[in-house]
């Protein structure tokens, strides 16, 4: 089953499979990225946080559900990988702020 996700977010787990810099530049200068209970903000802290993940684990990502919550778009995606627990559904929750990515934060 296909699903139609809003372009800045199409595009942002299109770049997670590439590298840190490609991600940075899906979001917003000042966004704010919460993972693993860690809090990233701006794109260079976003682009090391994605650096620092990618070296630590290789996985695919597969969203397979898309929800409208008030103005958050929530991802569940099924990561597969070499990472404790593989594989597992996350939930990303995406604040768009015109073509870019305001804010995410990526839950169990």
């Amino acid at each position: 089953m296909t699903i139609i996700l809003p372009e800045p977010i199409a595009a942002y787990f299109e770049a997670d499979g590439k590298d840190g810099a490609a991600v940075a530049k899906c979001f917003t200068e000042n966004a704010v990225v919460i993972d693993e209970r860690q809090t990233h903000s701006g794109q260079d802290a976003i682009r090391q946080w994605k650096t620092e993940a990618s070296a630590k684990y290789r996985y695919v990502s597969e969203p397979h559900t898309v929800d409208q919550k008030g103005d958050h778009t929530v991802v569940t995606s099924r990561l597969t990988g070499n990472f404790p627990g593989s594989p597992v559904d996350l939930r990303y929750a995406f604040t768009l702020s015109g073509d870019r990515i305001a804010r995410l934060e990526i839950t169990l």
